[in-house]
């Protein structure tokens, strides 16, 4: 059996009939930029969050960049992000100016570990940017504490986990803000790029709407120097729809995950650890070997694909490299990304393609520490 790591085509498939009207209807009204469809995601999407405000932009990278940008962050200031992250936490950061602060992430859960951040708190920090890394929330409560101790804006990068909750209360409006993505891999996924910021903060908001749009609010007016990233409508209307099925699709996701922690367990491999409180959405099921590449290629040779989340860590990327950081400086997120693989998961993986994916690994030699 070949088991693809992700369906794409198969969301599309279940939600056909809605998602063709909504995609007909931006159609026929002619309006595709800032119109009806924008404007009812946004309410639906705050409403899911439990938000005041949702203001969709043109993907998770400007979603994170327009906030720092709407705070007044840049040159001179520090912005604390984790270690172990994809690169765009940093790029937003780098992008207005700003000097970053990596610090490590806790060793079972792969996000920012708080205990750590404090340390690498000076006069001229700004603000935090946790990470809810694979659709696992970021240990918010203590990082909150500290940035209320020490006046900082917290920016959530919830790129990856929509409809995940933390002690009861969804993520998206824990911190000061949050920055989404709707990349098509997503749990929530556009037919394209897509993005948006959830606050509570009304005049942050307004803030953003206008920074979105060319630093206008009225056509042909310019307060400020803006750029331009907005939702488009379509992207907003196919939205709409599968907003609608997440929660059942999460559950899906869930489930699947539930199926891997007890058919993997005692097999060699560490897995997943979800903290008491946290309600990971499981947008990736990550596993770690030692024998990582040995692992994925056995299961590739078995019809198995499995993608790597990420192998290189931002402080080893090229783009970083003027910032001087050798091999050595992160250590934990460094042999997480030498270690960690992303097995299949999705909500239309089906329970026999799972039973493939526990019953390659089992038959994998490189599935244990000792090869």
């Amino acid at each position: 059996m070949t088991v693809s790591f992700l369906d794409l085509r198969a969301p599309y498939v279940e939600l056909k009939d809605e998602l063709d009207s909504a995609v007909a209807r931006v159609l026929e009204s002619g309006w595709f930029l800032l119109g009806e469809e924008l404007s009812a995601f946004e309410r639906e999407f705050a409403a899911y969050t439990g938000t005041q405000h949702c203001v969709g932009v043109g993907n998770g990278l400007d979603a994170l960049r327009l906030c720092l940008s709407a705070r007044g962050i840049g040159p001179g200031d520090e912005v604390i992000v984790p270690s172990n992250t994809y690169i765009a936490t940093w790029l937003a950061v780098s992008q207005v100016g700003a000097k970053l602060v990596p610090v490590e992430p806790n060793e079972r859960t792969y996000n920012i570990d708080p205990e750590k951040i404090e340390a690498a708190i000076t006069s001229r920090t700004r603000a935090i940017i946790p990470v809810h890394l694979y659709g696992q929330p970021a240990e918010m409560a203590p990082i909150l504490t500290l940035a209320r101790q020490y006046g900082l804006f917290v920016l959530e990068d919830a790129a990856q986990a929509q409809g995940a909750r933390y002690l009861g209360r969804s993520v998206g409006g824990l911190g000061d803000a949050a920055a989404w993505s709707f990349y098509p891999g997503k749990n929530l996924g556009a037919f394209g790029d897509g993005g948006a910021i959830t606050t509570n903060d009304a005049a942050l908001a307004g803030q953003l709407r206008t920074l979105r749009n060319y630093g206008s609010t009225v056509k042909y007016v310019h307060e400020v120097q803006g750029g331009n990233s907005r939702l488009d409508e379509l992207q907003a209307a196919v939205l709409r729809v599968k907003l609608r099925s997440l929660d059942e699709w999460n559950g899906r996701r869930q489930r699947i995950a539930q199926q891997y922690c007890e058919d993997l367990l005692d097999l060699g491999l560490e897995l997943p650890f979800v903290p008491e409180g946290m309600d990971p959405v499981w947008h990736l099921f990550v596993v770690r070997s030692p024998n990582r590449d040995a692992l994925q290629a056995q299961l590739a040779a078995c019809g198995i694909q499995t993608l790597i989340h990420y192998p290189t860590p931002p402080h080893l990327q090229g783009a970083y490299r003027e910032l001087g950081w050798k091999q050595g400086r992160f250590p934990i997120a460094e042999r997480f990304h030498e270690e960690v693989l992303s097995l299949p998961i999705g909500p239309h993986l089906g329970l026999d393609q799972v039973q493939a994916v526990v019953d390659a690994v089992s038959r994998s030699s490189a599935r244990s520490a000792r090869v």
